[in-house]
């Protein structure tokens, strides 16, 4: 009888969309270690069937968890760590000695591509975030974390205002409403020198199946970074238009593979191949 692998998974509804087996099973297979990483479906329904099922298997090495389960998992887990409960959603759940524990990879994934730019110090730091919704909770605090002064942009700009003031409540943050960026603006940016200007779509918008971001490149700041989380169409047309003015961008690929590292980390016990590697992966993911 063939012995059972060990195994992580990664859990949604929807989740055939989902990249994350092809991104870990490439690292499993560079590294050569017997073990597996599938996809499945979970319902709201059948979340908490699921990890009841889950806590007694001895080969399950724990799960990333996307929409919608990312706030509802977390009573169902016992413990968080310090940044899932900052950021009050979870990504990640490992089995550590008879407990279950979440964590949020998706602060450090999505700040792993703008390292190099946010390690220089800056004599102010603005980002402008579009969208409220879940994925917003991590970049918030992420950049929040990097003393970035946060323009939160939302359909309801009463809700950008509560989750500012949840996620980090001493903050001189701003809100607005999503449409403010979509019309064109003769505002008068000031001297950029020593300032780092951060333009994010954290939203579903321009994805395939949904409506296209309306956003105007007159508000953004010379010399800013376009960051869209999107990864269906991977260049969206946000970062064409943002490309087209000038502007550096970061893909959303960048932020799923950096989520993902930190995950197989705890799933697996092994750093993933990274550097060069990341090129392969990409090919792969995107052929």
């Amino acid at each position: 009888m063939t012995a059972a692998l060990p195994y992580a998974e990664v859990i949604g509804d929807p989740i055939r969309q989902s990249k994350s087996p092809a991104i870990h099973g490439f690292w499993l297979e560079q590294l050569g270690i017997e073990g597996d990483y599938r996809a499945t479906h979970v319902t709201a329904e059948g979340l908490a069937a699921f990890i009841a099922a889950r806590r007694t298997d001895a080969d399950w090495r724990g799960c990333n968890v996307t929409m919608p389960h990312k706030q509802a998992v977390i009573p169902l887990l016992d413990r968080l760590d310090p940044l899932a409960a900052r950021v009050g959603a979870v990504n990640t759940i490992v089995p550590e000695n008879g407990q279950l524990v979440g964590y949020n990879t998706d602060v450090p994934g999505f700040l792993e591509p703008l390292r190099p730019l946010l390690d220089p110090q800056h004599l102010f730091r603005m980002a402008r975030v579009l969208g409220t919704g879940g994925a917003a909770r991590a970049i918030i605090a992420g950049l929040a974390g990097e003393g970035m002064v946060i323009v939160l942009a939302g359909r309801d700009p009463a809700k950008a205002r509560a989750l500012l003031d949840e996620l980090d409540p001493t903050g001189e943050h701003h809100v607005t409403d999503l449409a403010h960026f979509a019309d064109e603006t003769d505002f008068a940016f000031d001297d950029r020198e020593g300032c780092f200007d951060l333009v994010v779509n954290a939203t579903s918008l321009g994805m395939v199946g949904q409506p296209p971001l309306r956003f105007d490149m007159s508000h953004a700041p010379p010399g800013s970074v376009f960051y869209d989380i999107v990864t269906s169409p991977l260049d969206t047309d946000f970062l064409v238009a943002a490309r087209a003015a000038g502007f550096r961008t970061v893909d959303g690929l960048s932020m799923l593979i950096g989520q993902a590292d930190h995950a197989f980390r705890r799933f697996f016990g092994a750093l993933p191949p990274r550097g060069e590697a990341d090129a392969v992966l990409r090919a792969r993911l995107c052929g």
